[in-house]
């Protein structure tokens, strides 16, 4: 019995491999550049990239969505396409929902972006736009803080009180000055920043956000290059990165910080439009049910059937 089991399997197997469909692409290289590769009509890679389309678009049959497929499914293979195509770690791909619009109005930023966090009011005027910044990333706090409960200083005279202030304010303007002196003119930080280097930030043309969410802080760094500092005290060129263009747009109701023509882009980002918070979450399972399948083509390379297509056929074939 066992060994009639392992015959079928055996002949199941290569069944598969005989149906399946098999694009070879590793002696097919695009000579357009990146930004240009995932538009690229003329691409020797160009019929794999038409396989993936087509099995974004199976996947997407059955949902909300199908009526959209042809965007849709463009959308998707151009977002994994965006990544390592070595590692492919679909955890790149960031996901940003805005109610409002229509589904058509969504958005994929080949890069990064992410919804404007809080700031305070000196950010009104700090530049919105920079063509070939600098991007300088910090797990850094750049904020007075006030004194801890309980906390407790003995001093003998009013002097030693104010060496005290005047310690706290020299530490926040130094770790300013030296951020400044790396020409960075964009500074992001997963810690808050304060309302002192927001205004001190707005007085030298440099855009600034702090609270920046971790996830979307290291998607940063992956498509700008540098790396994240927890120091301001030394902080070498190869720690910085840069993009082509940044921007503060306005999409919907909200606003992001937009990373556009990054250098290193091994990430990208969906901007979701849509009637309703419930239907754009639809719409983004879906989205993901249809990454994870080009993910697994991509990393395959041999495509079949589904929906119990192979099953019948084994079925005619051994009628079991």
């Amino acid at each position: 019995m066992h060994q009639a089991n392992y015959v079928l399997e055996f002949q199941a197997i290569n069944r598969i491999k005989e149906i399946s469909i098999s694009i070879d692409k590793s002696d097919t290289q695009c000579v357009a550049t990146p930004s240009v590769h995932m538009y690229c009509t003329q691409c020797p890679l160009r019929a794999f990239r038409d396989l993936l389309i087509k099995c974004a678009s199976t996947s997407m049959s059955s949902k909300l969505i199908h009526s959209e497929k042809p965007f849709f499914a463009n959308m998707v293979v151009n977002a994994v396409m965006s990544l390592d195509q070595e590692e492919l770690d679909e955890s790149l791909i960031g996901v940003k929902r805005i109610p409002g619009g229509g589904m058509q109005d969504s958005l994929l930023i080949q890069g990064v972006s992410f919804k404007k966090t809080f700031t305070y009011a000196g950010a009104e005027q700090q530049p919105k736009q920079f063509k070939d910044p600098k991007i300088l990333c910090l797990n850094v706090e750049l904020e007075l803080k006030a004194e801890k409960d309980n906390a407790e200083v003995r001093v003998q005279q009013v002097s030693e009180y104010q060496a005290i202030v005047d310690a706290e304010w020299e530490i926040i303007y130094r770790k300013l000055q030296l951020i400044e002196n790396t020409g960075a003119k964009v500074v992001l930080s997963k810690l808050p920043i304060g309302d002192l280097a927001t205004q001190w930030f707005a007085d030298r043309d440099i855009f600034c956000a702090g609270r920046v969410p971790a996830a979307d802080l290291r998607r940063v760094v992956q498509a700008v290059g540098g790396s994240i500092q927890s120091t301001c005290s030394d902080i070498q060129p190869e720690h910085i990165g840069t993009c082509g263009r940044f921007e503060e747009r306005q999409v919907g109701g909200e606003r992001f910080n937009v990373f556009e023509e990054c250098p290193k882009a091994k990430t990208c980002t969906l901007l979701l439009r849509g009637g309703a918070e419930q239907f754009i979450e639809e719409v983004e399972r879906s989205l993901h049910d249809a990454i994870m399948v080009v993910k697994r083509a991509v990393k395959n390379g041999d495509v079949v059937a589904g929906g119990g297509a192979i099953e019948v056929c084994f079925r005619f074939q051994h009628r079991i």
